[in-house]
C-alpha cells in the first residue's frame, strides 16, 4: 500500500478505535474509580506491549529515553486520568467533540515552542474553534444542571497534551519504530501507574463482580484503544505531518456519538452546531 494510501487507512482505523474509546471510559467507570480506570488502562497496555515489544526496548539509545519518558507523561499518563475524571461529570460525546480541538492546539503550540509557520487563515480557525468550545460548552451546562461543566477543563488539558506529545515525537523520536516509542512510554509508565493502583484500594475490591465486569471494558480500552492504537498513530506521525495525524479526532466525535445515542446520549440542537463550527475551527487552523 501506497504511502498516501495508508496514512488514510491508519486515520480510519485510528478513529474508529479511539471514537469507541469514550463508551469504554463510561463503562469502566460503573466499577472503578477514575484513577483505577486509567491506572489500570497503562497497566494493561504496557503488559501487552512488553510482551510483544520489549526486545525493542534495548533499541533505544540512551540519550533518548528522556524524550521517550517525556511523551509517555503527555502522551498517555497525564490524559489517561484526566479523561477519566472528566467523564464522571459530562457526557462521552462531550468529551470526542473537545477531544477534537487537539489539531488546532497542535497548531498553537507549534507556532509557539516549536517554531511552526501559518497563515491567517489558521489564526481565524482558532478563533472560530474557540468560539465553538464555548458555545458547547455553556449551552451544555445550561441544558444539563445535573453535570458539572468546568471538568470540560480537563478534557481541554488533555488535548494540550496530545498536542504536545505529537510535536514532541515529530521532531525528537520520528527516526524511532513506533513499536519502540510506543513499548519505551509504557515501560516508563508501568510502575507509576501500579503506585497509583496500590494508593487507590483497587486490590481490596478487584473480587467484587461490577469491578471485574469494569475491568473487561478497561482491558479493551488498554490493549485496542491504546496500545495498538498508539502504534498505529505514532506510525501515522512519521508517515505524515503533525497536524494531518491529529486529525483523526475530526472523525472521532462521529464515532463516538453513535457509540452514545447507543447509550441513551443526545447533544441538543445548539451542542450539534457549536460542534460544526469547532470542526470548521480545526479544519482551517490544518490548512497548510
Amino acid at each position: 500500500m501506497k504511502a498516501q494510501q495508508l496514512k488514510w487507512f491508519f486515520l480510519i482505523v485510528l478513529a474508529l478505535i479511539w471514537g469507541s474509546s469514550f463508551i469504554l471510559i463510561k463503562k469502566g467507570l460503573l466499577g472503578l474509580s477514575p484513577f483505577q480506570l486509567g491506572s489500570l488502562r497503562i497497566v494493561f497496555c504496557a503488559l501487552f506491549l512488553l510482551i510483544i515489544g520489549f526486545r525493542n526496548l534495548t533499541e533505544i539509545p540512551q540519550h533518548k529515553w528522556k524524550y521517550i519518558a517525556i511523551t509517555a507523561m503527555f502522551g498517555t499518563f497525564i490524559p489517561a486520568y484526566l479523561f477519566s475524571i472528566a467523564q464522571t461529570q459530562i457526557n462521552s460525546s462531550v468529551s470526542s467533540i473537545l477531544n477534537s480541538l487537539t489539531p488546532l492546539n497542535t497548531l498553537i503550540l507549534g507556532i509557539m515552542v516549536f517554531g511552526l509557520d501559518f497563515k491567517r487563515t489558521q489564526i481565524v480557525g482558532v478563533v472560530i474553534g474557540l468560539l465553538g468550545t464555548l458555545l458547547l460548552i455553556f449551552n451544555g451546562a445550561a441544558n444539563n444542571p445535573n453535570q458539572n461543566y468546568w471538568y470540560t477543563i480537563l478534557v481541554l488539558i488533555a488535548s494540550v497534551c496530545y498536542a504536545t506529545n505529537v510535536n514532541l515525537i515529530k521532531k525528537y523520536l520520528s527516526d524511532m519504530k513506533p513499536l519502540t516509542i510506543t513499548t519505551g512510554n509504557f515501560f516508563v509508565m508501568l510502575f507509576p501507574a501500579l503506585l497509583v493502583l496500590f494508593f487507590t484500594d483497587f486490590f481490596s475490591v478487584v473480587n467484587v463482580e461490577e469491578v471485574k465486569q469494569s475491568m473487561v471494558f478497561v482491558a479493551v480500552l488498554g490493549i485496542v484503544g491504546t496500545g495498538i492504537a498508539n502504534v498505529l498513530f505514532y506510525k501515522l506521525i512519521q508517515i505524515s505531518t503533525p497536524v494531518f495525524a491529529t486529525s483523526v479526532t475530526y472523525l472521532i466525535p462521529v464515532v463516538a456519538f453513535f457509540w452514545g445515542l447507543l447509550d441513551n446520549e443526545m447533544l441538543t440542537p445548539i451542542q450539534f452546531f457549536g460542534a460544526f463550527i469547532i470542526l470548521i475551527g480545526v479544519y482551517l487552523s490544518s490548512k497548510k
